[in-house]
């Protein structure tokens, strides 16, 4: 049991090459957490997105977003919290984005922007 512990898969067990390029986590602990990343991959392995947003940390009544790039994209290096995240002309860049709402509920979507 402790050697599964141990073990347990991890993103650099992935084989998209994630790099995490920008966070932004809202200061207010009081009210709903938003997490909001934007990552870059070297490959679109649209499952191991997925899976990357499902590893990413998450509160209850909280949101976590997760923006997908490819390595060589152009990509925002700041974040601000609200529905739109980063200007908007990175939006023909992202490749997928993957949330999780104040209610677990979990989207995932190719090309969302």
């Amino acid at each position: 049991m402790v050697k599964d512990t141990f073990n347990q898969p991890g993103t650099e067990d992935m084989k998209a090459g994630f790099k995490e390029i920008a966070k932004y986590r809202n200061a207010n602990n009081t009210g709903p957490v938003q997490r909001i990343y934007v990552v870059t991959v070297k490959d679109s392995v649209w499952k191991e997105m997925e899976d990357y947003g499902n590893l990413m940390p998450h509160t209850k009544y909280g949101s976590t977003k997760v923006y997908f790039f490819m390595e060589k994209a152009n990509v925002p290096q700041t974040l601000e919290p609200g529905a739109i995240n980063f200007d908007p002309s990175f939006n023909k860049d992202c490749i997928a984005l993957y949330e999780k709402s104040a209610m677990s509920q979990v989207a995932f979507n190719k090309y969302p922007l």
